[in-house]
């Protein structure tokens, strides 16, 4: 089975996905490390030299040209479903589930992160939430558009596994 995880940017995907994929034995991706790799480049490297057009047909190309294994756990970019027809690909050829969180936690989450993210540069506190409010409103329709929706705070393994349906063989 294949498990795309999907939400804004430092909802947890990657940690979430690689935790999700050590305790079933699956392989994990991270759809951003393979882009990298091809591009030769680091993201926002490649979205400063490129823009973002660019960046999004790349973004594409890896989704959907990528060999996945038969069972793995996918950590999205936290702008990949909203793109061309990326929801319905991913659900189509997998099983999608949502990590939700409020503007709020994700801005205290950002705002603490060593994560280098080129589109928050510079905002802080109030603006950085209300950015976030914005890119929020404009990306959750088709976050919503996942098999499965889990609210991120206090989440667990266990509680993916039971968001996904997964029951222990």
């Amino acid at each position: 089975m294949k498990y795309f995880l999907v939400g804004f940017m430092g909802c947890g995907k990657t940690t979430w996905s690689r935790k999700l994929a050590a305790k079933l034995n699956y392989e994990f991706i991270d759809l951003d490390h393979i882009l990298e790799d091809k591009a030769g480049m680091s993201i926002a490297e490649y979205f400063s030299s490129f823009g973002e057009d660019a960046f999004r047909k790349l973004e594409s190309d890896v989704l959907k040209q990528t060999d996945y294994p038969e069972n793995v756990v996918v950590s999205t970019g936290g702008g990949l479903p909203c793109f061309f027809d990326h929801m319905a690909w991913m659900n189509a050829n997998g099983k999608t589930l949502y990590i939700k969180l409020s503007p709020k936690t994700l801005a205290d989450r950002l705002e603490n992160s060593k994560t280098v993210r080129p589109v928050l540069q510079g905002k802080h506190g109030d603006e950085l939430v209300e950015f976030i409010t914005a890119k929020l409103a404009e990306r959750e329709g088709y976050y919503l558009e996942a098999n499965h929706i889990i609210d991120g705070i206090d989440l667990s393994v266990e509680k993916l596994e039971t968001a996904l349906g997964i029951t222990a063989i």
